[in-house]
């Protein structure tokens, strides 16, 4: 357990970590090229520990080096592993491997923690089942673990629900290129967190594979391209940024974050302008952003497309006049815990008055007193409750050490912000 300490506005600059969703998707994309391709800059996290250490079990060489990746690319020549795979709970590494998975001659074997065998699946393996290819819940129950019978895909059309997570949309067009025609994805219903299919595209691209997009409702990538061996550097992480910048918000301090790509596509990069609406400055250039703290005031907004700043932006609402409300956030319900009704949970706790529903989650101040937090083993929920402590005397954190999924060495950043300091 970790106890934040109030501070009474901060002033710092911060250099913001690799992106997670990025380093995953270049450490898979670069295990199918022909060659060797080097990561710069990547995130070194639990998750993208679990990604490397998979790719290792299917043959390919996949090298930690001081601020690099270097992956020795098979082309998509691959044998299934002995042994079983396990990702914890690391929900990009399953899904991303379960397609890939068919692309290696013989069973592969997914697992991971409890919490990722609740964790459902049952849409992509229909999408695999479609394709002929046999994909099985060892339960039978559509979570992991998961066998998956490779060697053989042959893609054409593919019908693919669009609430439940993006991250089954990337795990085929990941594979796609490989598969024996060309392969088109029908979204059926709208496509929740269309950023992060923009993020898959966007390092697609810069491996040298097209996919053309129809609106968000058809994804159709050729068959025969091919990814390029490339030297590859990963941009930093907005997810990772949103903490910062609250913390700003809430003491009405300043911030300066350095690292990150202004233009990027991340969803989570749309928090700068939601901070705005709700009463702080902003200023931004291609080397830095900057972020003055105001008053905040209560809004009613749509999250979709930055699912993964819902939590900070929670927290940042009980500092806020007025209410805030936050909808559109369905699908944080099947992330690493049930994130609406953990986020009901512990901002009640705190003496916020909290209404919740399937999709949304409404915030009205309260008066405020300290409380242990309960983590529920989410990266995110320590992180965003770190934020508070900086308002809220008494406040600690459980289980801190469940940062290291993303963010390893975030309580430690985090406490210097006190110190008025560039790090």
């Amino acid at each position: 357990m970790i106890e934040i300490h109030p501070a009474s506005s901060i002033s710092a600059t911060v250099e913001i970590p690799a992106s997670k969703s990025y380093t995953n998707r270049a450490l898979l994309i670069a295990a199918l090229t022909e060659g060797e391709c080097r990561i710069e800059n990547p995130l070194f996290s639990d998750d993208t520990h679990y990604m490397s250490q998979a790719l290792n079990q299917f043959g390919i060489l996949v090298k930690r080096e001081e601020n690099a990746f270097t992956v020795q690319g098979t082309g998509g020549r691959m044998q299934a592993p002995k042994e079983e795979i396990f990702v914890g709970n690391a929900g990009t590494t399953m899904r991303f491997l379960t397609t890939f998975s068919a692309l290696a001659d013989g069973v592969t074997r997914l697992t991971g923690d409890a919490r990722m065998q609740e964790r459902p699946i049952g849409d992509l393996i229909a999408c695999l089942q479609q394709m002929q290819v046999e994909a099985v819940s060892v339960k039978n129950n559509q979570c992991p673990p998961l066998e998956i019978h490779g060697g053989h895909v042959p893609g054409g059309d593919i019908h693919l629900a669009g609430d439940k997570s993006s991250q089954y949309l990337t795990s085929i067009l990941l594979s796609a290129p490989y598969f024996e025609q060309d392969t088109t994805i029908h979204i059926q219903g709208d496509l929740t967190s269309k950023s992060y299919a923009d993020i898959t595209l966007d390092i697609m691209g810069a491996f040298g594979v097209r996919v053309e997009n129809e609106d968000y409702q058809r994804f159709r990538v050729s068959a025969g391209q091919r990814y390029r061996a490339e030297n590859y550097r990963v941009e930093g992480d907005w997810s990772s940024a949103s903490y910062f910048l609250a913390a700003a918000a809430v003491t009405g301090g300043e911030i300066t974050l350095t690292g990150l790509n202004p233009d990027s596509v991340q969803g989570d990069a749309g928090f700068l302008d939601v901070l705005q609406k709700m009463g702080c400055g902003v200023q931004t250039s291609a080397e830095k952003i900057h972020l003055k703290g105001n008053p905040l005031k209560g809004i009613t907004i749509n999250m979709n497309s930055m699912p993964d700043a819902v939590q900070t932006l929670a927290v940042t609402a009980l500092f806020a006049q007025g209410e805030t409300v936050i909808n559109g956030i369905g699908n944080l319900r099947i992330k690493e815990t049930d994130r609406i009704q953990a986020l009901e949970t512990e901002l009640s706790r705190l003496g916020a008055t909290v209404r919740a529903g399937d999709d949304f989650l409404a915030i009205q101040p309260g008066k405020y007193c300290g409380a242990e937090i309960e983590t529920y083993h989410d990266h995110r929920m320590a992180m965003s409750f770190a934020v508070a402590g900086l308002k809220i005397a008494g406040l600690k954190i459980k289980n801190p050490r469940c940062v290291e999924k993303s963010f390893p060495d975030f309580f430690d950043r985090f406490e210097k912000l006190r110190s008025n300091i560039e790090f």
